[in-house]
């Protein structure tokens, strides 16, 4: 998985952990709601001020959307 995949993973697992919708997050972020869509899917590359929008938005940290975790993870 490369960085792009794992962030999307990250992130949607984040906020369906806080009971976020996309719209909500987009929102919080001030993003699109279609750009978030994309970056959950892996379709684009956040830049690092998105990706700090974004964690800011999920209140964590920028690096915890980019670690990989879970079933199937190689470090």
């Amino acid at each position: 998985m490369d960085l792009k995949e794992i962030m999307a993973v990250n992130l949607r697992r984040k906020r369906h952990d806080l009971q976020m919708t996309q719209e909500e997050l987009a929102e919080r972020a001030g993003l699109s709601t279609r750009y978030v869509g994309a970056i959950e899917r892996g379709d684009v590359s956040a830049s690092v001020t998105v990706l700090g929008q974004i964690a800011e938005a999920l209140g964590a940290e920028p690096g915890d959307l980019l670690k990989r975790t879970g079933r199937g993870s190689k470090s």
